[in-house]
């Protein structure tokens, strides 16, 4: 079969699953409450996996090896600096984007 229609059909079936799963809620309780569950499931997930990805994010920091961490940890303080100023989930993000690659190029680089 040919490679640009094996991943045309990929990204057409993520595309609907990716749909169908987002959707689903708002047809499914489009007339009527959503159960207690789904309300806290929707309060404490976002958070939750937030946590879960930093956490996964910084599994491998070498603390006993140069440069011991500091390039992630001062991003990850910008990052909470950022938050609790702007309280802007993007301008948070992209700021520890831009000071972590900035720091692995320049300042600790590898």
């Amino acid at each position: 079969m040919n490679e640009l229609l094996i991943t045309a059909a990929a990204v057409g079936i993520v595309a609907i699953m990716t749909w169908i799963t987002r959707g689903l809620p708002y047809l499914l309780f489009k007339k009527k409450n959503p159960p207690q569950v789904i309300t806290y499931l929707g309060a404490v997930l976002p958070a939750s996996i937030m946590i879960i990805l930093v956490i996964y994010c910084l599994r491998n920091i070498q603390f006993m090896e140069y440069p011991y961490g500091a390039a992630e940890l001062i991003s990850i303080v910008l990052v909470v600096i950022m938050q609790l100023w702007r309280k802007n989930f993007i301008i948070s993000v992209f700021a520890g984007t831009i000071c972590y690659m900035f720091l692995i190029r320049t300042v600790f680089p590898i």
